[in-house]
């Protein structure tokens, strides 16, 4: 089984196979950006996503929020794309919204971050989520 197999096989304990509802913090306009491609891949893969940035209307055609604070009902994980110091002052709303897993994407993540969503009682995943959901962040 290849590396990238096993990380997928591995990430879907978290994940699970049941569509889920995800909020991509730091969800991005630009296709180029991997704010965007979360919300394309998460797409892909039969998840409900809410975009969230606040200085975005729309992503990929789905309406966006400032804060998961805004988003009308549960949501179930929170992926971020944002610097970890944007990810501090945010995971307390995450812990508010009732959100009990947070992945923590390549830059997202810091020592800090990690211990405060612990502390909120949030589960924090250190992984790419897209490669988690069996989608390559570079072909989308």
């Amino acid at each position: 089984m290849s590396a990238f197999r096993r990380i997928v096989a591995r990430a879907r304990i978290y994940t699970g196979s049941v569509a889920k509802v995800v909020a991509v913090i730091g969800a991005s306009s630009n296709r180029q950006k991997f704010g965007n491609r979360a919300v394309r891949a998460f797409l892909q893969q039969g998840f409900t996503v809410i975009p969230i940035n606040p200085h975005e209307t729309e992503v990929e055609g789905l309406k966006a929020y400032a804060s998961v604070l805004d988003v009308p009902g549960p949501v179930d994980m929170a992926s971020l794309y944002v610097p970890p110091e944007i990810g501090e002052q945010v995971i307390g709303e995450i812990a508010r919204k009732g959100i009990g897993e947070v992945w923590l994407n390549p830059g997202a993540e810091s020592d800090e971050l990690i211990a405060r969503a612990r502390a909120l009682q949030i589960q924090p995943i250190v992984a790419c989520s897209i490669v988690a959901i069996g989608e390559n962040p570079y072909a989308i």
